[in-house]
């Protein structure tokens, strides 16, 4: 497979459909609000995470428009991940993608970006 090697710039803009966790849930019992989680999303380049969104409050459809930068020595993958912030212990893991840079590199033509969900 093709490998990137290079200056890469992910720019992270919303998220939509979030389900809630088994943690959101349980918490929801007591408040109504907990469904609703507190998302921030995370971007790894071969599992070295190179940025983090900020939390949004109380949301499953989080709008970010945030954009990280990183240089890349042969690259297999970017790996987005979406956590839950709790107030306490680990953050609870909602959803993620991976999308591979040789299939980012063949469809992304004479521009060189790469537009997708």
């Amino acid at each position: 497979a093709m490998k990137f090697n290079g200056d890469l710039k992910v720019r992270i803009g919303e998220a939509v459909g979030l389900q809630p966790t088994r943690w959101s849930l349980r918490h929801s019992l007591f408040r109504k609000g907990y469904q609703l989680l507190d998302p921030y999303v995370t971007v790894s380049v071969d599992q070295v995470r190179v940025g983090q969104t900020s939390t949004k409050q109380k949301t499953n459809k989080p709008t970010y428009n945030e954009e990280f930068s990183a240089t890349v020595t042969d690259g297999h993958q970017i790996e987005l991940s979406v956590f839950h912030d709790t107030p306490i212990g680990y953050d609870d893991f909602v959803a993620n993608c991976t999308l591979h840079f040789h299939d980012l590199l063949r469809s992304a033509g004479p521009s060189d970006s790469f537009e997708g969900w």
